[in-house]
């Protein structure tokens, strides 16, 4: 399989001094629905953000085969969609129109092309019908749907999502869990949530003060229960 990511030796600090990322090393592949699991502060949205450049630490990081770095900076963010946690982090437009259409704009595509991308993109995300309210009047998971749909827009490869299931009620979840499933991009996701990683991801990284502590299919990880225990997980685990 060809690599979506690679990530060689990548080492970050913040300004204070504290290390959050440790000579992290590692691939994921075309098409992979991959988990990213640990305890807070692990370093888990650190190394999201890095994806894309938004940080840029020590070592390397290539995405479709490209080094993040301010030559090759706004072709990885058209391929590289990432989803924050919050999506009042994301939505800042009067409409959903307007902010779903911001990526498509900046990338220069012409008026037509624009509304085509955004109608599609959220036709995708069951938004359709939407273009004209206040992202801020809705509810937390239609809030996420259309974060979803700024990145669907764009000639997005990859979608990073941090913890994309946090504080939405089971409908919204399993809503967002199904339209995951549909993409056939390669997916990154931040979660704690073992039941939204088990149901769409094949593989799970964890990560622990840093470090990569652990890589391996989602069965194998989840039934190693002194290994959740060791990095703050298996208490998020439902062993029924």
């Amino acid at each position: 399989m060809n690599e979506a990511i690679k990530v060689i030796n990548l080492s970050y600090s913040y300004p204070d001094g504290h290390k959050v990322l440790k000579n992290i090393n590692l691939n994921i592949y075309r098409g992979e629905a991959v988990a990213l699991m640990g305890p807070n502060g692990a370093g888990k949205s650190t190394l999201l953000l890095h994806l894309n450049g938004i940080l840029s630490g020590d070592g390397e990081v290539l995405i479709l085969n490209k080094p993040v770095n301010p030559k090759n900076i706004k072709w990885i963010r058209s391929r590289v969609g990432l989803v924050f946690q919050n999506p009042d982090d994301q939505l800042f437009s009067p409409t959903v129109f307007d902010d779903v259409a911001f990526g498509p704009l900046n990338l220069g595509y012409s008026e037509a092309e624009v509304y085509q991308h955004v109608k599609r993109a959220l036709e995708w995300v069951g938004m359709t019908g939407y273009e004209k309210r206040s992202p801020h009047h809705l509810s937390l998971g239609e809030k996420k749907r259309i974060a979803i749909a700024t990145i669907l827009a764009m000639p997005c490869e990859i979608l990073v999502a941090d913890e994309p299931s946090s504080n939405l009620d089971p409908r919204s979840k399993w809503g967002i869990v199904e339209l995951f499933k549909k993409l056939t991009m390669t997916r990154v996701i931040a979660s704690h949530d073992i039941d939204f990683v088990r149901a769409l991801c094949q593989r799970i990284i964890i990560i622990d003060h840093g470090e990569i502590v652990a890589d391996g299919s989602v069965d194998e990880t989840l039934s190693n229960h002194a290994l959740l225990s060791e990095h703050g997980l298996a208490a998020t685990v439902n062993t029924e």
